[in-house]
This record gives C-alpha cells, structure tokens and sequence, in this order.
C-alpha cells in the first residue's frame, strides 16, 4: 500500500498524543496514512507491551489509520546504527510516502531525539539506489519523500508551522484516552508518572489551545522542518 503520510515514532502513543490531530484530518481529507512504532514500549512504567499493542490498535481504528507496524527495537537502546537505520529504510520504501512524520528533534525522553535523527538519515539513505534492501526476499527501489516534518512533544519547540486540527480535536483526546493505562486514573494501583498525572492531559489541552489561537483557530499542532517551505499562492496561507 502505498502512503500519503507515514508516521514514525519511538513509542506507541507518541502519535496520538502530538499529532493525532493532523493524522485524523487528513484521513478525513482523503489521505491514505500509516504508523510505525520503533518500540513496544516495554520500558513503560505502567502496564505491559502486550497491553500496549492493545491500546494502539484501538488507538488506530479510532483514528481510521489505515496501516500499523512494529519494528520491535529496544526500548530505550535502539541506536542510529547500520542495522536500524535499515530497518527503517525499509518501511520508507515499502510505504513510499510523500510525507514523513518524525519524533521532535530533542525531547524530555532521550529516545524521541535519537528517533529523530534517526529518521532523518533514514529518509536520505532510502533514496540512495546503490543501498540494496529486500523485504521477503524481494529487491526494494529506491524512494526519498518530499519532505520530513517534526512534531513536538513533552517539551516546547517553536513550529515552523501550526496545523489546525480544531474540528478533529475531539477525535484526538478518544484516541490518547485509548492509553488508559498510561494516563490518569485514580483508581490505579500503579506507580505515577510524568504523564500518568492531571497536570499532564491539561498541558496537552493548554498547548492545542495556544498553538491553535496563535493561527486564529480552536486547536493546533505544531512541527519542525528540516528545509524551507516554499509557496506559490500567499493566498493559501491560513
């Protein structure tokens, strides 16, 4: 299946909590977009991998994601070397999407920066036709996307751009709240977290408000570019 946007992130709910908003929009637009998780997130304080892969699959039916995968790296350890960077190579040129969505470029949690760069050179090397893949045997071509964007995360950075994702951002919150084990829940008997407290789903809420009044709209998600947009129309400019 080929993809509009393909999404890639260190941890399951990576997606849903920085730019489920833009995903469900363009699902809505037509797009055709996939997700894939670096890791199982076995490193998670609370609940379990196998519990995890049950939450982002409900996550994607929630957000119409027409594709998910897993490349199992490990939590915590995956590294930017020859054999990840290939493993990522891969789904870039099983997908061939024109959009890639990474990690932020640096983050509270070590793992979303060295995604991200690991994405970026990922994106380069899968262009490169003398780098020979297969995926069951069969010879890979080469596919660069048109362009890397960066959400963010846990930690500001100012956009580059702002999406808005206000009529989706209903959408949105079903789809984090699917990582029930992950988020506040009185009743739970777990250790707390950084992002299992209140404070941590009013910060995502304030973030969307304050992206979002910064272009006119309800809600927002911001990213990052690794190169300059170019427009031919300042009319299409919201």
């Amino acid at each position: 299946m080929k993809l509009d946007i393909l999404v890639f992130t260190a941890h399951p709910d990576d997606a849903e909590l920085a730019c489920a908003g833009t995903l469900i929009s363009h699902i809505e637009m037509g797009r055709k977009i996939g997700i894939v998780d670096f890791t199982r997130g076995e490193l998670g304080t609370r609940g379990t991998p196998e519990l995890r892969a049950a939450e982002a699959a409900e996550a994607s039916k929630v957000m119409g994601i027409h594709v998910r995968e897993n490349l199992g790296f490990r939590d915590g350890f995956f590294t930017e070397d020859e054999h990840h960077k290939l493993e990522v190579v891969k789904m870039i040129r099983k997908y061939q999407p024109e959009i890639i969505l990474a990690n932020a470029i640096r983050d509270r949690h070590p793992d979303h920066g060295r995604a991200s760069s690991l994405v970026s050179e990922a994106s380069f090397v899968s262009g490169l036709r003398m780098v020979e893949t297969r995926i069951d045997g069969n010879p890979q071509q080469p596919w660069r996307a048109k362009n890397v964007y960066h959400y963010i995360q846990s930690n500001f950075i100012m956009p580059d751009f702002i999406v808005d994702v206000s009529a989706a951002w209903e959408k949105k919150m079903q789809a984090i709240k699917c990582f029930k084990s992950q988020f506040y829940d009185p009743a739970s008997k777990e250790p707390s977290t950084f992002i299992s407290s209140p404070e941590f789903m009013k910060m995502l809420e304030s973030r969307g408000k304050e992206l979002g009044h910064s272009i006119g709209a309800a809600y927002g998600e911001g990213f990052t570019v690794e190169r300059h947009l170019g427009v031919k129309d300042l009319f299409h400019l919201q």
